[in-house]
């Protein structure tokens, strides 16, 4: 390294110094302190406090609700985030194909991104109502789409693709955007149709915003906790408790700081497990490109 490469180098860490202060203070110091509490027990109501070590850990292992919760986190990740992927493209499409009115449904398409999760989760509450509710008086029907175990995870997944759609759906269109037009007229002009062209040509180069679209949406639903808790509290029996609400019950409701942390760093452990593997698969697509 020459001595003016030394320099750029510390004239860099110098510039960075303030910035990783303050993330320390705020991320790393808060982090470590949420990992030595989930080592202990600690119950401030009845003056319950000492060194636990790995038990918390040990009883999350064996423990029927904790494996449940983290069933339905994979199940409500897994199925919103395909769906915004799917409907978000489809959207996209859309609107890049839409001649007049394009700006106002480019607007409505945000509303609904810029609504507070908790709006939104009183809003499905109204019309998933079994009886006053939009959504059965269009079906005819009387369903009891939050108080039955078999639609009520359906429903909390159907509000909160509504709300994130419009993340994916927006980051597409610009994307679509910036496709050139020659490259279609030219697949146009070698006999490929609308579903040829959008194969071979702009999915592909769709691909790399739609997984780090997908890497976004994943790591918020694996933390998503508002929308379930607004609408179901994490029933009906359970079936719609995340490991987020599951946390939560063990912090707030039954005041065990120890063994909510545990669950708090279980859930921190799951998230940065799934960046690091899209950061991975990203960095792989990139150097094979």
């Amino acid at each position: 390294m020459t001595p003016r490469e030394r320099a750029d180098r510390r004239r860099g860490l110098l510039l960075l110094a303030p910035t990783l202060a303050i993330l320390g203070v705020v991320t790393v110091y808060p982090g470590a302190w949420v990992l030595w509490l989930s080592l202990q027990h600690r119950i401030p109501v009845f003056g319950v406090e000492r060194f636990a070590g790995v038990s918390h850990y040990a009883f999350l292992a064996g423990d029927p609700r904790f494996w449940s919760a983290v069933w339905t986190t994979a199940v409500f990740t897994a199925s919103s985030v395909t769906l915004e992927l799917v409907l978000g493209v489809l959207v996209a499409l859309a609107l890049a194909g839409q001649r007049r009115g394009r700006h106002l449904a480019f607007s409505l398409l945000l509303l609904a991104w810029a609504m507070p999760a908790v709006v939104t989760a009183k809003l499905f509450e109204w019309l998933y109502h079994p009886a006053a509710g939009l959504l059965n008086f269009l079906l005819g029907a009387r369903l009891n789409w939050l108080g039955d175990p078999g639609l009520a995870l359906p429903a909390v997944v159907l509000a909160d693709v509504w709300r994130t759609l419009p993340f994916v759906a927006v980051l597409a269109y610009a994307r679509l955007l910036a496709i050139p037009a020659e490259l279609v007229e030219a697949a146009q002009v070698d006999g490929a149709g609308r579903a040829a062209t959008f194969r071979h040509v702009t999915l592909p180069l769709l691909r790399r915003i739609l997984a780090i679209a997908a890497l976004f949406r994943t790591l918020d639903a694996l933390r998503a906790f508002d929308i379930m808790f607004v609408l179901t509290g994490g029933g009906p029996a359970g079936t719609t408790e995340t490991l987020t609400v599951y946390a939560y019950r063990g912090l707030f409701q039954m005041l065990q700081l120890g063994f909510g942390s545990a669950v708090g760093v279980v859930v921190f452990a799951l998230v940065m497990t799934v960046a690091w593997a899209y950061v991975r698969l990203l960095s792989a697509e990139e150097s094979r490109a």
